[in-house]
């Protein structure tokens, strides 16, 4: 944590994120790691820290004394969702709860950004497509109902306790150190071990004909910090490109970018009940309210997951 100032300093902002040795946190770390004059400086913050523990979260907020909150910790992985939906709810749910009231305890008077999920919306007709923020929210498992509840917290919070709090709807994304539990990551995974010579050339697959909206993790960062700065109190954003893409199709640019011949093989296991053909959002109301743009092109957050996961392989 070098790199990060441990006082604050004239000009520079304390920023809190939770969930900050996960996959979105890390990126955040190394965003403000590249910026020659940072505007905020990162609270450092435990890797065992438990939010479901009131007493952990109220330790974590006081050694903090943050201006502004990112709040990622979340149990995200939808199958896991429904193994112990519990754990999730009182992870998603109870941890933001816990949170808030620590903040409320330390008088924070910064501004909350709560990262929700376009999972939230569940099964979309697609007259409906691309979804823009209006759209019902249908949640259709264990996750996004944990993300739903927790997002009506936020809200109730803004509205009666008069916290600053702008809420994300990040829809899914992709980059380096994305854990293999999901789709691209997994492919990229699964072609490092090929390449290297570790597994044979057969690549498993679940349903790669379904779209959706993906982003480069870079830019779901650029994004949230242009809500930090300048979104609206109480409202809500998606953070998504706005482009359709079939998951074969990045499938297909994964398999050029590592320059190997493979097999596609569909795993039976791999396929969900009922899934959602299509998917993708609309970016419309982020942009007019902050000037993101996505500036990422997607080949690049491809390249930089494969070479991640190559690295890992290097590694065993």
């Amino acid at each position: 944590m070098g790199v990060f100032a441990r006082e604050r300093t004239t000009g520079v902002k304390r920023l809190l994120v939770t969930g900050r040795h996960g996959f979105v946190g890390s990126s955040i770390a190394n965003h403000l790691a590249r910026q020659r004059q940072p505007a905020w400086s990162l609270a450092e913050i435990s890797p065992a820290l438990d939010l479901r523990d009131s007493a952990q979260a109220l330790a974590a907020v006081r050694a903090a004394q943050p201006d502004a909150v990112i709040h990622l910790a979340a149990q995200s992985f939808v199958p896991e969702s429904f193994r112990d939906p519990r754990t999730t709810l009182d992870v998603n749910l109870y941890g933001t709860l816990n949170l808030l009231d620590a903040l409320r305890s330390v008088k924070f008077s910064g501004r909350l950004l709560f990262v929700g999920t376009g999972e939230i919306y569940g099964l979309v007709p697609e007259a409906d497509l691309p979804i823009d923020e209006r759209h019902v929210t249908a949640p259709r498992n264990p996750y996004a109902v944990s993300k739903v509840a927790a997002e009506a917290l936020c809200y109730q919070w803004f509205a009666s306790e008069r916290m600053d709090i702008v809420l994300a709807r990040p829809f899914n994304h992709i980059g380096a150190g994305q854990s293999d539990r999901f789709a691209l990551s997994d492919f990229a995974r699964q072609l490092a071990g090929i390449k290297s010579g570790r597994a044979q050339p057969v690549l498993s697959v679940g349903d790669i004909d379904v779209t959706r909206d993906f982003t480069a993790v870079d830019d779901v960062v650029e994004a949230y910090f242009a809500l930090l700065d300048r979104g609206e109190p109480g409202e809500t954003y998606n953070v998504c490109s706005g482009v359709e893409r079939s998951v074969r199709s990045l499938l297909d640019r994964l398999i050029a970018l590592s320059g190997i011949d493979v097999r596609v093989e569909t795993d039976e296991a791999r396929l969900r009940k009922s899934e959602q053909r299509r998917i993708y959002g609309n970016p419309a109301k982020i942009e007019r309210a902050t000037g993101w743009r996505v500036a990422t092109p997607i080949d690049n957050a491809l390249a930089a997951t494969l070479a991640y996961w190559e690295r890992q392989d290097q590694h065993g």
